[in-house]
Parts: structure tokens; C-alpha cells; sequence
């Protein structure tokens, strides 16, 4: 078998390959961007903290969208109309309670949503857990529930201010807000 490196027939082989090898990556670098764009655009400011925890945007991807996986396995659910009405009494009681005892509000309020996010059907025992399972539905108030959170673990400690607990009471409402609404069920026209 002689092999001529100049053979035209070779010369279009290996050019074929080089274009099929070309094509192959230019997909998977466009569906790695096209990913990275929806996942960017999903979890918003949390995808930067993923980076930022997994050193890489390919390991942050990775664990986004495990969290993605594992939320979706979770039975979670809407409330009903007596619990949405439940709910909404007892976060307009700890609110009230705030200008007395912010203390015990901030605390009454960390609690109030953890029972909130159990009804709901959330897995609430590990709060690093909870937070990321959170993030999957609800990426614009996770970090204010993290920094919520965080500032009623300091309560106990008597290292919160006045400030601090009003702004844990803040993070803690926009994350109640977002997780006792009451689904739009939008009805469809069927066109004739």
C-alpha cells in the first residue's frame, strides 16, 4: 500500500474530519454558553455565589443543577386557601410584636418560615440545605434569607443591633412573601 501525503482523495478525508471535529466542538462550546446563560439567568446572584464557593463555573453548573434535580423530587406544594390565611395571621402577629420585642420577633420570624417552608414541603433540618433547595425556586430572596438567618443566629448570641434585627425582619418578609403566595391560575381561550 503506497501512501501519497499529496493524494486529493486523503486531502478531503482529513479535511472532512478536521470540519466534523470543528462543527462538534463549535456545538458543545454553543450549548455549553447557551447553559451557562440560562443557568446565569435563572439563579441570578446565586449563580455568582456558586462560582465563587466552587472555584469554576463548570462546578458551580454542575451543582445548580443538581439542586435543580433534587428540588424537583421534592413533593412541593401550594398552600391552601386556610393555610395561606393562616400563615398571613401569624406573620401579621410576629410583625406586630417587632416594636416590643425584636428579639423575639426576628426569632418568632426565622421560625415562621421554616414551619412555612415544611407546610410547603420543603425539607427544613439542615439550613445550608435548606437555603439551596430554596434558591432553586426562589433565587431572588435566598440571600436575604441567608443574611435573615444568620442574623438570628446572632440574636441568642446578644450580637444583633436594633438595625440588624430590622433588617433580618425585611429579609425575612420578602422570602414569606414569595413562599405564601397563592398561585395565578391563568385560564386559557381556546380560538375556534
Amino acid at each position: 500500500m503506497n501512501l501519497n501525503l499529496l493524494d486529493p482523495k486523503l486531502i478531503a478525508l482529513v479535511a472532512a474530519v478536521v470540519v466534523i471535529v470543528a462543527g462538534l466542538v463549535w456545538l458543545n462550546v454553543r450549548k455549553r454558553r447557551s447553559t451557562t446563560e440560562e443557568l446565569r439567568k435563572k439563579f441570578g446572584p446565586e449563580y455568582d455565589r456558586a462560582v465563587l464557593k466552587h472555584g469554576s463555573e463548570r462546578k458551580a453548573e454542575a451543582k445548580l443543577a443538581d439542586r435543580e434535580k433534587r428540588v424537583e423530587k421534592l413533593n412541593i406544594r401550594d398552600l391552601d386557601p386556610m393555610e395561606h390565611k393562616r400563615f398571613l395571621k401569624r406573620w401579621e402577629s410576629v410583625q406586630s410584636r417587632f416594636v416590643d420585642s425584636p428579639k423575639g420577633a426576628v426569632t418568632e420570624a426565622d421560625d415562621l418560615v421554616s414551619s412555612l417552608m415544611k407546610t410547603r414541603g420543603y425539607p427544613v433540618s439542615d439550613f445550608d440545605q435548606r437555603a439551596a433547595d430554596i434558591s432553586v425556586d426562589h433565587p431572588r430572596v435566598v440571600e436575604n434569607y441567608r443574611s435573615a438567618h444568620e442574623i438570628a443566629l446572632r440574636v441568642g448570641k446578644d450580637q444583633a443591633t436594633t438595625e440588624d434585627l430590622r433588617t433580618a425582619m425585611i429579609h425575612y418578609r420578602s422570602l414569606f412573601e414569595e413562599l405564601v403566595q397563592v398561585p395565578t391560575i391563568v385560564e386559557r381561550k381556546e380560538v375556534a
